[in-house]
């Protein structure tokens, strides 16, 4: 699993507890799945259909660095499935695990539409075929 985005927990992001809000820890993978589904899939119209447990394994404090990390675990004719961990960047204590995330990719009628992938694509392969000029 690929740690990309890096969260700041500030004053704003916490609940009465002092620990960082689950609100806004969730807000923060459902907006990173999509992003992640959205390249994966190459297109931007995608959807959450399905969020599994989310189980809370530790807390977070202000002034905390976390990571946030998301990778396909299996390709539907119209979908992805994904997972999702969340972790202490300096510590690497896990804070949040999500096993089962899945994203519809719409036509532009948005309904249900294949996409054709089968695979991760990773950024290297990507543009391994660009022209540089």
């Amino acid at each position: 699993m690929n740690f990309h985005t890096r969260k700041w927990v500030k004053p704003e992001d916490l609940n009465p507890n002092g620990t960082l809000f689950g609100g806004s820890l969730l807000r923060w993978i459902d907006e990173e799945a999509a992003i992640y589904a959205i390249v994966q899939l190459g297109n931007q119209r995608v959807v959450t259909k399905y969020i599994s447990e989310i189980n809370f394994v530790s807390a977070s404090r202000q002034g905390d660095i976390i990571e946030l990390g998301i990778t396909a675990t299996e390709f539907g004719r119209t979908s992805i499935t994904l997972t999702c961990e969340v972790r202490n960047k300096i510590t690497r204590k896990s804070i949040l695990t999500v096993e089962k995330m899945v994203f519809v990719n719409l036509g532009e009628d948005g309904l249900p539409a294949p996409h054709g992938r089968t695979e991760i694509k990773y950024v290297k392969d990507q543009f391994k075929d660009a022209v540089v000029e």
